[in-house]
C-alpha cells in the first residue's frame, strides 16, 4: 500500500489501530511489512495513535490501549483536553446571535459552549434546548436573557442527561438555527459516529432538530474508535475542532465537501 494521500493515511491509521489492539504487541518493523510502509512511516503513525490515547509506545514496538465498553463518566472526560473544549466554545457562540434557537448536545465540549454562551452578556431573547442537565445548570445563570428547555426523558447518570423516549419526541417537534453536536470519533466511511445505538438516536434527532448543522470535537475524535454512526459528512455543516486535528483527517473531511475550522488557529 503506497504511503501517500490523506485518505490512504487515514484508513491506513485506522487499520493499524485495529491491528494493534487485536494483539499485545506489535514490532514497527511488523507494522512496516503488515502495511506496506517505510519504518519512518510507521513510527509517524504511532506518534498520531499514541497522542490521541489509542496506543501505547513501549520499548520495540507498540501495545494497543483497548477502550473502555462502558461510557466514561462525565467527571472523568470534562478535564480533558479542556483548553481546546475553551478554544472550540469561544468559536462556536460566536455564531449565535440574538433572537437564535439552538440545541445543545448532551457533553464536556458543549457544557463548554454553555459556559460561553452564558457570558455572553450581549445575547438576548435566546432559546436553548439541551437534553443535558449540566448543560441547562451551566447556563442557568444567564436566565432570563437566555431561556433554557430541558427535552426530558429518562435519565442517563454518567452522562447527567435525559434520552428516550421523550428527547427524541420534543427534538423532532423543533426547527432551531443551529444544531450543536458532540461524537465520539470519525470514520471516513460512517462519518460521525457516537458510542452506543442510543446516543446515536439523540444526536441524529438534534440535528434534524438544526437549520445549521455544527459538529464540535476536540482533536482526539479525529482518529479516535467509536461504535455506531450517526450520520455521514453530507449531513453537516460545520465541523469546529482544535489541539492539532490529524491533517489527514481534515483534508479527507474537506475532500468530502465539509467545512472544518481550527479554532485554536484562526484558520478556516
Amino acid at each position: 500500500m503506497g504511503e501517500g494521500g490523506s485518505a490512504d493515511s487515514l484508513g491506513r491509521r485506522r487499520r493499524m489501530l485495529s491491528f494493534i489492539r487485536a494483539r499485545d504487541f506489535v514490532r514497527v518493523l511488523d507494522l512496516s511489512r503488515q502495511f506496506g510502509v517505510s519504518e519512518v512511516t510507521v513510527r509517524s503513525d504511532l506518534d498520531i495513535l499514541a497522542r490521541d490515547g489509542g496506543v501505547r509506545r513501549v520499548r520495540g514496538g507498540v501495545m494497543g490501549v483497548r477502550p473502555n465498553a462502558a461510557e466514561l463518566a462525565f467527571e472523568a472526560r470534562i478535564g480533558t483536553h479542556a483548553d481546546d473544549k475553551r478554544s472550540i466554545a469561544a468559536v462556536a457562540v460566536d455564531l449565535v446571535s440574538s433572537g437564535d434557537s439552538i440545541v445543545l448536545d448532551v457533553g464536556t465540549t458543549t457544557m463548554a459552549i454553555a459556559h460561553a454562551l452564558a457570558d455572553r452578556s450581549d445575547l438576548e431573547d435566546v432559546t436553548v434546548f439541551t437534553p443535558g442537565l449540566n448543560v441547562a445548570l451551566a447556563l442557568e445563570r444567564a436566565v432570563p436573557r437566555l431561556q433554557v428547555i430541558v427535552t426530558g426523558g429518562a435519565l442517563r447518570p454518567q452522562q447527567h442527561s435525559l434520552v428516550e423516549p421523550f428527547s427524541t419526541l420534543i427534538l423532532e417537534r423543533i426547527r432551531a438555527s443551529i444544531a450543536f453536536v458532540g461524537c465520539n470519533g470519525f470514520d471516513p466511511e460512517l462519518g460521525v459516529m457516537a458510542i452506543s445505538l442510543p446516543d446515536a438516536a439523540l444526536k441524529q434527532a438534534i440535528l434534524r432538530a438544526g437549520r445549521r448543522r455544527v459538529v464540535v470535537a476536540d482533536a482526539s475524535k479525529f482518529t479516535a474508535a467509536a461504535l455506531v454512526g450517526v450520520c455521514p459528512f453530507a449531513d453537516i455543516d460545520l465541523v469546529l475542532t482544535a489541539g492539532g486535528p490529524d491533517p489527514d483527517a481534515v483534508a479527507a473531511m474537506r475532500e468530502a465537501g465539509v467545512e472544518v475550522r481550527l479554532c485554536d488557529e484562526g484558520s478556516a
